[in-house]
């Protein structure tokens, strides 16, 4: 019996000591923990979506889920090394450039300011590097070194797929301004980033970057969290407005009213990046399928609309490529256009949209 006491105690100090650790980041606290408090959206212990947004149907058990994660599909990663352009930094061209760099990772370059959007860079969505699914092949070709200095560091919310510390630490010296929904800041603040270089925004909160350019935050149908406790820092969509040209930054978000809303309020939008991966019949509210994503690139009355959350990890059991198909197929005839960049690839939103099927061996 002392035995295994002893055994207990010695897992129970190490679960103690891991949770500890900067990966996990820290919940909000002080000031900023008062402010959280004070949001009309954080009810009941916990930031709400718009809409009620449970995790899953009421129909479905998690066992079932989990029974369907352990699955295997052969076609959930590419069999093949996947092509990339060197990304361009340095270009001086005038414009609004946008370089994606798989998954829900992309740099935009507008009138010499240069944003770089949820950049993991790691070679998984985990903790730790020795757990989870590993980026697909060919997919390694940019590095955090690569990056000139940053005017903004925007982060939608703080799972581990958009917020990624071993980035976030190479970045964080050559970043001046790190824009975040309220609450996430704290994770930045104990990854030692100044809390004077950190804004954090509620829905419907404007930041004035520099004259002509503003980030507004507004709702996204999702959730959050790093380790145990959920929902207590917000996740966000983004409007980018800079002088000539407005843009949707989605984030993670399930279809809902709010994309026809924020259209009609702030639209119409020269882009809109939106998700377009890693969903499931088992988790329909929090992702949405491509289908979804285009209707909401038209609800957002957005002129050209570039999918992004697939083509870097797997993180549901689809084939790697669907979501792009499927979107290629939904937006036939719609009034939207779909750009489709190779990884590392620059899309001009004047006059240089890629459309090629890259992905397609």
């Amino acid at each position: 019996m002392l035995t295994g006491l002893i055994v207990l105690l010695i897992i129970a100090v190490a679960i103690f000591v891991i949770i500890q650790l900067p990966v996990f980041g820290r919940l909000p606290r002080g000031e900023r923990r008062t402010r959280v408090l004070a949001d009309p959206h954080f009810k009941d212990g916990s930031f709400q979506n718009l809409s009620p947004t449970p995790v899953k149907p009421d129909d479905v058990s998690y066992l079932t889920i989990t029974r369907s994660i352990l699955k295997k599909n052969k076609n959930s990663a590419p069999g093949f090394v996947l092509p990339s352009v060197k990304p361009d930094f340095i270009t001086r061209r005038s414009g609004t450039k946008i370089i994606w760099f798989g998954h829900s990772s992309y740099y935009i370059q507008a009138a010499g300011l240069k944003i770089l959007v949820d950049p993991v860079f790691s070679k998984t969505t985990s903790p730790f590097s020795f757990v989870g699914n590993t980026n697909y092949p060919g997919m390694d070709f940019v590095h955090a070194e690569d990056f000139p200095e940053l005017d903004v560091l925007l982060l939608t919310h703080d799972h581990y797929d958009h917020l990624d510390y071993p980035t976030i630490l190479k970045l964080k010296a050559k970043t001046k301004l790190f824009v975040t929904s309220l609450g996430v800041g704290s994770h930045l603040e104990r990854w030692g980033i100044l809390r004077e270089n950190i804004r954090e925004l509620a829905w419907e909160e404007k930041l004035v970057i520099k004259e002509g350019f503003s980030i507004r935050a507004l709702p996204a149908r999702h959730f959050s969290g790093r380790l145990f406790k959920r929902n207590q820092t917000l996740w966000s969509s983004f409007i980018l407005r800079t002088p000539t040209r407005r843009i949707y930054l989605g984030g993670d978000s399930g279809y809902d009213s709010h994309f026809a809303r924020i259209g009609q309020q702030y639209g119409p939008f020269d882009l809109a990046v939106l998700e377009c991966g890693q969903y499931n019949a088992y988790w329909p509210f929090i992702h949405m399928f491509p289908e979804d994503t285009v209707q909401a690139a038209i609800d957002l009355q957005a002129k050209v609309l570039l999918p992004v959350h697939w083509g870097k990890f797997t993180l549901a059991q689809h084939d790697w490529d669907e979501p792009v198909e499927r979107a290629l197929t939904a937006s036939k005839g719609a009034d939207v256009q779909l750009t489709t960049p190779m990884p590392g690839q620059s899309v001009w939103l004047q006059d240089d949209l890629p459309v090629s099927a890259w992905w397609r061996k």
